[in-house]
């Protein structure tokens, strides 16, 4: 039978493919975000990020010299400029917005009476007349460009200089890293208190730090912020350390409480009968073990604060020197609409630093998920 115990199940490839889109779904859009934060204003406002890679064409035009311009070879009358910039490459051009890639570079042209246009393979023009010039206003030359796939750190010089990025990353660091310990540290205490230590109450409060699961944190927002303020802490940094501490402190308990029930009862014996106090068992056996644990609500919890804007906008502030980089961005993103490649480079870097802790403690999070989910007490 298909499902049993050592079966493989038929809708495996099902998982697999609902798995494979959802890291599609997820790495896309965070690899064009990392490639557009290299890309300059023109080119994310003329192509996609995917085709960065290659040429991206170009359309446009360029206007001649005037006849103040001109000059005299050869006994005709000459007026000479280019219609590409940098390391553009010309394929087309043309003399009417209607077929703007009317000629081949290399291609001459009668613009009017007398009047002789040719451009160059190089992006050159030359106009010549046996006649004087009278242009007052130079002739439209419109083309058609390659640019060749072109990248640039300026952006992350002007975001982390002039942009104000730099002081937003410390301060989302001065909140995270402390908003992120503290928890723990409270957390495991408590967390082998409920899962190892005799005491009345003790079902009660476990239930009790269930239920503090369901309840969302913006009904506490208000009562807190006021507790805060007559306490005098309202705007701080110990202010917005102590909020994202008790909100984040129930899912702390109750993950290292199931994953703690789960531990060998012999070793914790064993160390009891050998004279251990309840403190030389935590130091010494539990945290040891408990680490899968530890990291995986460690990650939890640093993401979260990481990318949290509505806690740190009521408890810390939103002045220039109190903005986290959830902030800044939504403010780059009402003075800078116009501006992608800067929120583009902001962004990215706002999700660099949650990656690399992602990515360095991920082999834990599973195991420490997973280890409390089938055995508890």
């Amino acid at each position: 039978m298909e499902g049993m115990a050592g079966q493989k199940s038929s809708l495996a490839w099902a998982v697999n493919l609902a798995a494979f889109l959802l890291v599609l779904l997820w790495t896309i859009p965070t690899l064009g975000l990392f490639v557009s934060s290299f890309r300059d204003r023109d080119q994310i406002s003329t192509s996609g990020w995917w085709q960065s890679f290659s040429g991206s064409e170009q359309t446009g035009f360029v206007r001649s010299g005037t006849a103040d311009d001109q000059v005299q070879q050869d006994g005709v009358y000459v007026i000479e400029g280019s219609v590409v910039e940098g390391s553009q490459e010309l394929s087309a051009w043309g003399t009417g917005a209607r077929q703007p890639a009317e000629f081949q570079p290399g291609d001459t042209t009668e613009i009017d009476d007398g009047i002789q246009l040719t451009v160059t393979e190089e992006g050159t023009y030359r106009m010549t007349s046996a006649e004087p010039f009278e242009l007052s206003r130079g002739e439209r030359i419109f083309t058609t460009t390659i640019s060749p796939p072109e990248f640039t750190t300026e952006n992350y010089g002007r975001v982390l200089t002039a942009g104000g990025l730099g002081r937003a990353f410390m301060n989302t660091m001065t909140v995270t890293i402390p908003a992120t310990v503290i928890p723990i540290l409270i957390a495991a205490f408590a967390a082998y208190a409920l899962a190892w230590m005799q005491f009345p109450g003790r079902a009660l409060l476990t239930a009790a730090v269930v239920g503090l699961l369901v309840v969302p944190l913006q009904v506490a927002l208000i009562p807190l912020l006021r507790l805060h303020n007559d306490l005098g802490i309202g705007k701080g940094y110990i202010g917005i350390w102590l909020a994202h501490t008790g909100f984040g402190l129930p899912l702390a308990v109750y993950l290292l409480r199931n994953y703690m029930v789960g531990l060998p009862r012999e070793i914790i014996e064993s160390a009891r009968v050998d004279g251990a106090t309840d403190f030389q068992i935590f130091r010494r056996i539990i945290l040891p073990l408990s680490f899968p644990a530890l990291a995986s609500f460690a990650i939890f919890q640093f993401l979260w604060v990481w990318n949290d804007l509505l806690v740190a906008t009521v408890f810390l502030g939103n002045t220039r020197e109190q903005l986290v980089m959830t902030g800044l961005l939504r403010e780059l993103m009402g003075s800078r609409g116009g501006e992608w490649e800067i929120l583009a480079t902001s962004a990215f870097i706002s999700i660099a630093v949650p990656l690399l802790v992602f990515f360095a403690m991920q082999k834990y999070l599973v195991r420490g998920l997973l280890a409390g989910s089938v055995k508890g007490g």
